[in-house]
């Protein structure tokens, strides 16, 4: 699979009451979480976003609460994808259950600009920052994981595996 969008850059320690507000919470709906995304820490993240573009951080991203609603409300605000050098991990797993791929590589977050436009191929770990012109790698996720995101999520991949 492979993505394509503008970066929206953030740094160390994102946690989920920044990605998703507590006092949202009452609205589990994921277009309404997406309203709210991110507008702690960017008040004009979810003006800008658009469908196909990348959120790019530090160190600790989504640690905090356990809340499934982080990665709902990233995932419905049109981001096809998060590259951290390093994420909470039970982010990392909700980020993974709802069809989020996400990806570890310390050099992109480390070099890749806010607004710059970048291509992944979630198969392989290659992300392209075509602004600088480098390439940067993650690590693939192993066939089943691949599986889950392709499907949507861990849900989705079940109803497909019944049916």
């Amino acid at each position: 699979m492979k993505l394509r969008g503008k970066v929206f850059k953030y740094g160390d320690n994102v946690d989920t009451d920044v990605i998703i507000p507590a006092r949202y919470l009452n609205n589990p709906k994921p277009e309404a979480l997406a309203q709210h995304c991110m507008e702690d820490i960017d008040k004009n993240f979810v003006k800008e976003v658009k469908k196909g573009d990348i959120i790019v951080a530090g160190k600790n991203f989504g640690s905090g609460s356990s809340r499934e609603h982080a990665p709902l409300a990233i995932k419905a605000a049109g981001i096809s994808c998060v590259i951290a050098e390093s994420f909470a991990r039970i982010f990392y797993r909700n980020a993974i259950n709802i069809g989020l791929p996400i990806l570890i590589s310390k050099e992109a977050s480390q070099n890749i600009e806010n607004g710059a436009i970048v291509e992944i191929d979630l198969s392989t770990g290659l992300i392209i920052d075509l602004n600088a012109n480098k390439e940067y790698k993650a690590e693939p996720y192993p066939e089943f994981l691949q599986e889950i995101i392709e499907a949507g999520g861990l849900i989705e991949k079940i109803k497909r595996e019944v049916s």
